[in-house]
């Protein structure tokens, strides 16, 4: 039997993640709705507020990457490091399409909302670190901190939330997110000499 009401909750979860994606954090309650051809009130009796809209829809898309990370993770068609890459950038191909560089806002409009971004950001890295061990127990990752890769990743990533920095330098978040990937898996990556 279909959920009716979990439906609703992901339709209106898609429809912000769409509105968002085009109109940034700006958008009303009664955008979503016209989005949506929902009333107000049927967006409100699942969500009280923006607010509780935003956070949910943060839960969504983390939940959403650590489903792709689940598929990455039992994929035996592609090697350790490039498994590696794919973990850290892990992203759901619906997700790409959003301008996700607009993410800086919520640290000033929404300090909840973005206490709970980061949060999550710092939440379930065991299966990321595990294929970083097996990496340097297999060879294919020279020896290095796991705690500093870690934190340095981590600090990149608040950054692109906290400052303006890929609007200005007109990247989207995936640009970023691949940069810093590349800079940092090229420095664990063991050369062949």
């Amino acid at each position: 039997m279909i959920d009716v009401s979990q439906e609703k909750k992901t339709r209106i979860l898609e429809g912000t993640l769409s509105i968002c994606n085009r109109d940034g954090l700006k958008f009303t309650m009664d955008d979503l709705a016209k989005e949506l051809g929902m009333s107000k009130k049927t967006i409100y009796a699942i969500f009280a507020d923006k607010e509780e809209l935003l956070l949910a829809m943060a839960d969504y898309c983390f939940d959403s990457i650590h489903s792709e990370k689940d598929k990455i993770l039992k994929r035996q068609d592609i090697g350790l490091d490039v498994k590696i890459r794919l973990m850290l950038g892990a992203m759901p191909e619906t997700y790409l399409r959003l301008d996700l560089q607009q993410l800086f806002i919520l640290r000033e409009k929404f300090p909840s909302v973005y206490a709970h971004v980061e949060k999550r950001l710092d939440s379930d890295w065991e299966p990321t670190i595990a294929l970083l061990e097996k990496g340097m127990e297999e060879g294919i990752c020279r020896k290095f901190s796991i705690p500093v890769f870690r934190t340095m990743m981590q600090s990149t990533l608040a950054q692109f939330f906290q400052k303006d920095i890929l609007i200005r330098n007109k990247l989207t978040y995936q640009d970023g997110l691949r940069e810093v990937i590349d800079i940092l898996v090229s420095g664990i990556l063991k050369t062949s000499e």
